[in-house]
């Protein structure tokens, strides 16, 4: 379980790692043309801006001295510079949104490859090592593109407020210039004291949040099962448990933003008067306009609010840090799991027959399941693994598969091999989908799919063409799921197909009919039964006893 955020440094190189790989991606030309259009909008803006202050200051020093022919012409400058920046700050937004998403498209594409690239998503369930990838994939993705981009607006239009207004405010009186540092400075260091906590708070609370979701799910997921067993008391103390964890995780999150609260709100009050403190006597005096107070009270807010980004930031800064730590922990999980991926079994896919190359297979406690198994299993020769000890079989069909199982030695197989586990996969899709394989699906008709589905005893499922439209009825027996896989194997024609106790639900009959019906495809079935399955419907047995021992026996029928 991840339960520690990245280091900063390793955060920060993925970062840039990120920025780097979206912009010189397929889509990073548009990508870069977007982005200087938006720096480009941006410096418009705070152009803008600069001339908005001055407008101000002109129309307020015309109202003071009742000149109303300034005062209309500063009006009309008024209206226009607003209607500029309107039109020029949505267009920025509109810039910037759709940037963010070409970048979430790009980012997610990318992590879902990755996430479904060399069985990283089953290394990464089995080893437990991080939690959620699910979320960090679809909401921690787009969190991190809008907010990096917004954070690198917001940088860059700090920037260059702080060149821009640092004259403006300069000209107006360098003390105040002075104390508009000073008081940016002081604000951001006391505000990260302060607020530093929420970073690994917010961590945890996407982990919780996360934790009493996919609880509630499972309740969903297994409604029958939970109503059926009676452990709806138990259910309930589990989700009680998750809520207590989340809701004392978020009220320590509020007790901490209540703190910086009292801070930050008085800092934002103090930046309206404390320009008026120092320029109002020189008014005063006479020694300038009445409008230079406006100006120098909208100068300085924009100064110090430029220079205090963190103050203003914080909790979004905190949140950012955590999803860039969380999406660094993703990646390097993958990583990991590719790099530990490599089983001590070597899966060599090649053409021919399935050869057993001294195959050994241990359990998780380090007891020997099979040792030094050394078969060739020909095309047309159905073979049956049984004996006292079901546990070998069962590592023999992952292992067959590429499920990383504990052992030694090589697996030969040709690459057209399916495997029927005992509990079919079957996802939410029409029929045909289904049925169809991936590999050709234009080369298989209507009526020839229709045909193996009756074959196999699936005469109610579908009717006619429009029965393989119908997605398929989650409330299937276990039986009519695995017939279901059957055909989708009759469809395929692989050479071979791993079969995993499907015997003991189908019933001997069915099971029978189902392997004649393989056999007359020409596809070679490799069951593995159970000790008391019928072993006249083979020509091959493959006994494992408790010690890891071994018998092949060839030639039954």
């Amino acid at each position: 379980m991840d339960s520690q955020p990245v280091p900063i440094r390793t955060t920060a190189l993925r970062f840039a790692r990120a920025v780097r790989i979206f912009l010189f991606s397929e889509v990073g030309g548009r990508a870069r043309w977007m982005f200087a259009g938006l720096m480009a909008l941006l410096f418009g803006l705070n152009g803008l801006n600069v001339v908005n202050n001055y407008v101000g200051r002109n129309f307020m020093t015309a109202i003071a001295e009742r000149q109303m022919d300034e005062f209309i012409r500063q009006a009309v400058f008024y209206v226009c510079v607003f209607v500029v920046l309107t039109v020029t700050g949505v267009i920025a937004r509109f810039v910037e949104e759709r940037l963010a998403l070409l970048w979430r498209e790009f980012l997610t594409r990318r992590a879902v490859g990755l996430y479904l690239e060399d069985e990283a998503y089953y290394r990464l369930e089995v080893s437990g090592t991080l939690t959620h990838p699910d979320q960090r994939i679809s909401e921690d993705i787009q969190a991190f593109t809008v907010t990096t981009l917004s954070y690198i607006i917001m940088l860059f239009s700090s920037t260059l407020t702080v060149v821009t207004f640092s004259g403006v405010l300069w000209s107006i009186s360098p003390l105040l210039f002075v104390v508009a540092v000073l008081y940016a400075a002081c604000g951001s260091y006391m505000t990260i004291v302060l607020g530093r906590p929420l970073i690994g708070l917010n961590y945890e609370r996407l982990d919780k949040e996360a934790s009493f979701r996919s609880s509630l799910m499972h309740v969903r997921e297994n409604a029958e099962s939970v109503m059926v067993t009676n452990v709806e008391g138990q259910q309930k103390a589990r989700l009680m448990q998750r809520l207590d964890d989340l809701i004392g995780n978020i009220l320590t999150i509020t007790a901490v933003n209540r703190n910086l609260a009292y801070f930050t709100s008085g800092y934002n009050w103090m930046i309206q008067i404390i320009p008026d403190l120092i320029i109002a006597p020189a008014f005063m005096r006479g020694e300038i306009e009445f409008g230079v107070i406006t100006q120098s009270g909208a100068a300085f807010a924009m100064l110090v609010g430029a220079f205090s980004l963190i103050v203003r930031q914080f909790n979004s800064i905190s949140n950012f840090a955590v999803v860039v730590s969380r999406l660094s922990s993703l990646l390097e999980a993958i990583e990991k799991s590719r790099a530990n991926g490599g089983a001590g079994i070597e899966l060599v896919k090649q053409e021919g027959d399935l050869v057993f190359d001294h195959v050994t297979l241990g359990s998780a406690g380090g007891h020997a399941l099979l040792h030094d198994l050394s078969i060739s299993i020909p095309q047309g020769a159905p073979v049956l693994i049984s004996g006292p000890h079901a546990a070998a079989g069962a590592a023999l069909f992952k292992a067959s598969a590429g499920i990383p199982t504990a052992g030694a030695g090589r697996i030969l197989r040709p690459n057209d091999v399916m495997f029927l586990p005992q509990r079919p996969y079957l996802p939410p899709a029409s029929l045909r989908q289904f049925l169809l394989p991936s590999d050709n699906p234009g080369d298989i008709s209507d009526s020839r799919m229709i045909e193996v589905v009756r074959s196999v005893g699936l005469d109610g499922l579908v009717h006619d063409a429009l029965g393989l439209e119908k997605e398929q009825d989650r409330e299937m027996s276990l039986g009519e799921q695995q017939l279901l896989a059957v055909a989708k194997a009759l469809l395929a024609r692989p050479r071979y197909v791993f079969l995993d106790r499907l015997e003991a639900t189908l019933g001997h009959e069915t099971f029978r009919k189902a392997l004649s019906l393989l056999a007359e495809n020409s596809i070679t079935c490799i069951n593995n039964g159970e000790e008391g399955d019928a072993r006249d419907l083979y020509e091959a047995i493959l006994d494992c006893q408790e010690d890891g021992r071994w018998t092949w026996t060839h030639g039954q029928t």
